[in-house]
């Protein structure tokens, strides 16, 4: 048992929920966007000249940005090192979509536990090599939805239709989070949850690992509100979506992706009053916009603005940045909650409040 209340006794990052408690902590940015940067040609995914394994691996691969820790590995670890510079406590793995279900589009399902455990192994060397005593650095295994979704049809013409079952997206995660814990993760973050459905199928491969391992990883849990109603996209509102999953006891429950700080707001906000576990908030830097460099519209100050107004009035643990967000909108994060109290929060079942 955990001295802060908290009813989990973790064989990795422990000291997490008390820095929770601490101030609030950083996590990173968008990788994707920083990819985008690089203008990578197809030559480039496939590591060419200087790697030539999967020089003709049929069909196109370019975009597979999940493949890059094995073909430019160095970029990645720019990136991660690049977000620690910035103030990161904690990055996640370049794994979004690096499970055999989403790289089926590629003809790569057979690479997805190579992937994870590649990705592992850079995050968690970029967090040595920025961690201090006084700043310790975490890697977060990131696990994406994946393409498809369990409990939507994908034919409007058949309600009934399903293109994956909750078994084969189990077995999926499963590998997943087997190379992730090989690689060296402090801890999984499961995120962008438009389906709860595909959610619980990664937390039951989670809770199933860990019960046949007697490993125990802090879990934190993101969801994505799709448009105005409120609502991810397979039908819950926050409120029934942190219902649905608050049995997993995750370190923290919040919101990311789809919609940027200043629409997000209220969703957060009722989380913030619901919740006995830590408020994470990593939004879109706003809308969309092919024009910009980063493909959204809000600056570094802009975004951070809007996310230091949620540090203000206490809704948050933990704050980053999803699509569209750079090292400079982290760094512009970090230094405005830094100087404000981290969101109070205790377990129902612990023995004292935070």
């Amino acid at each position: 048992m955990q001295s802060n209340g908290i009813s989990q006794s973790y064989t990795r990052g422990q000291a997490l929920p008390d820095l929770l408690k601490q101030r609030i902590l950083i996590l990173d940015g968008a990788m994707g966007t920083m990819i985008q940067q690089y203008k990578l040609t197809e030559a480039d995914y496939r590591g060419l000249p200087g790697n030539t394994r999967f020089a003709d691996h049929p069909g196109d691969i370019k975009g597979n940005n999940e493949l890059l820790v094995l073909t430019q590995p160095q970029i990645i670890s720019k990136i991660h090192e690049q977000y620690l510079d910035a103030g990161a406590d904690i990055i996640e793995t370049n794994t979004f979509g690096a499970t055999s279900v989403a790289q089926e589009d590629y003809k790569m399902a057979g690479l997805a536990r190579e992937m994870n455990e590649v990705s592992a192994k850079l995050a968690r060397a970029a967090c040595e090599k920025y961690s201090t005593a006084d700043k310790p650095r975490f890697a977060a295994g990131a696990i994406g939805p994946t393409p498809k979704t369990a409990s939507i049809s994908p034919d409007v013409n058949d309600p009934g239709a399903r293109n994956v079952t909750f078994d084969a997206l189990r077995a999926s995660y499963r590998e997943q989070i087997e190379g992730l814990f090989a690689g060296g993760v402090d801890l999984f973050l499961v995120e962008t949850i438009f389906d709860t459905l595909n959610a619980k199928a990664a937390l039951f491969a989670l809770d199933e690992f860990f019960e046949e391992t007697g490993e125990r990883l802090p879990v934190m849990i993101s969801g994505t509100v799709t448009d105005a109603s409120g609502r991810i996209l397979s039908g819950q509102t926050v409120e029934a979506f942190w219902n649905s999953l608050r049995h997993i006891k995750p370190l923290t429950f919040g919101l990311n992706c789809a919609l940027g700080a200043a629409l997000m707001r209220p969703y957060i906000a009722e989380l913030s009053r619901i919740c006995d576990a830590a408020i994470s908030c990593y939004p879109n830097a706003g809308l969309p916009n092919p024009m910009s460099d980063t493909g959204f519209d809000e600056t570094p100050n802009i975004t951070s603005s809007l996310v230091d107004g949620f540090a203000k009035d206490g809704l948050v643990n933990l704050v980053g940045g999803c699509c569209g967000t750079t090292p400079d909108h982290i760094r512009a994060i970090a230094n405005a909650v830094a100087k404000r109290k981290p969101r109070v929060f205790y377990r129902e079942d612990s023995e004292a409040a935070a």
